[in-house]
C-alpha cells in the first residue's frame, strides 16, 4: 500500500472509530479567524447550516480543519457534508465581511449577519455593511472580488 493510501485508510478507520473527531485537512489559506487568528472560521458557526438558513454555533468536537482554518459544525452530518465539498460551503473572500472586502480591507464578521445569493455565503459585519454591500450590486462584487483575488496570490 502507497504511503498516501495508508494514510487516507487510517483517516477514514479514526473517523469511524470516533465520529465526533476533529479533521484536519492540510493547505494553508487566508481565511479570517478572529484577532487571535486561532478562533474557528465564521466566528464558530456551522458554515453549512447557513445553506438551510441558520446561523447555528458549531460544537468544538464535530470540527474540521481546512487549509488552515478550524471549522465548527452542529452535527456530523453537516461536517461529513463540508467535508464531501468543502469549496460549496466557504464563505466568500475568506469569511471576511463582504462590504469591507469592496473597500480594500478585511473585517471580521458578525456570523448572524448572512446571505447565501447564487449558492455562495457572503458574511458582513453589521446590518448597515451588509445594507451597503447589497445597495451597491454589481459594483460591490467586483470590487470585493478583484481585491481578494489580490490578497490571495
Amino acid at each position: 500500500m502507497t504511503k498516501p493510501l495508508a494514510l487516507f485508510a487510517a483517516a477514514l478507520m479514526a473517523l469511524f472509530a470516533n465520529p465526533a473527531i476533529a479533521i484536519e485537512v492540510p493547505k494553508s489559506s487566508h481565511v479570517w479567524q478572529g484577532a487571535s487568528g486561532q478562533d474557528a472560521a465564521a466566528n464558530g458557526h456551522d458554515v453549512v447550516a447557513y445553506f438551510a438558513g441558520t446561523a447555528s454555533p458549531g460544537n468544538p468536537e464535530i470540527s474540521v480543519v481546512h487549509r488552515g482554518a478550524k471549522y465548527l459544525f452542529t452535527s456530523i452530518e453537516n461536517r461529513d457534508a463540508f467535508l464531501a465539498s468543502p469549496e460549496k460551503f466557504l464563505p466568500a473572500f475568506g469569511g471576511h465581511c463582504a462590504w469591507a472586502a469592496s473597500q480594500g480591507r478585511k473585517a471580521g464578521p458578525d456570523p448572524k449577519v448572512f446571505r447565501v445569493d447564487g449558492g455562495v455565503l457572503y458574511l458582513n459585519c453589521s446590518k448597515q455593511a451588509e445594507a451597503n454591500w447589497l445597495a451597491g450590486q454589481p459594483e460591490t462584487m467586483k470590487a470585493a472580488t478583484a481585491w481578494w483575488a489580490e490578497q490571495t496570490k
